[in-house]
């Protein structure tokens, strides 16, 4: 009989948690803290914040799997590409796609979803 292995929760609410990790995957989704600012401002705050979030759960930017960027104007990819471009260190690019989308919050212009390895 296999041994069930629990599932990680970090910063739970009743609505979500901040991660969640199953043996060496992990999941979280990030969104920017400072509504007023454009989007490269709010593209560094919260790729800021995925990797406090790694680092909580045991990983780092350079385990990335899979980033799924939500936009709410397909036009600040441009921007969003230059803060991620020097943020990804060389050679660690995960799968990546980007998709314009109403999002949560009228002045998030990106949130971001992520699956990484530990």
């Amino acid at each position: 009989m296999a041994i069930e292995r629990p599932i990680e929760r970090y910063g739970t609410t009743q609505r979500y948690s901040d991660v969640c990790a199953h043996e060496n995957t992990i999941y979280l989704v990030e969104t920017p803290q400072t509504l007023d600012s454009n989007a490269a401002t709010q593209t560094r705050e919260v790729l800021a914040g995925v990797e406090k979030l790694l680092e909580q759960a045991g990983s780092d930017k350079t385990r990335l799997l899979l980033v799924t960027i939500y936009l709410r104007d397909i036009d600040d990819l441009i921007a969003v590409n230059a803060v991620w471009d020097r943020w990804i260190p060389h050679g660690t690019a995960p799968a990546r796609v980007c998709v314009e989308a109403r999002l949560a919050h009228p002045d998030f212009l990106i949130e971001v979803a992520v699956v990484a390895a530990r």
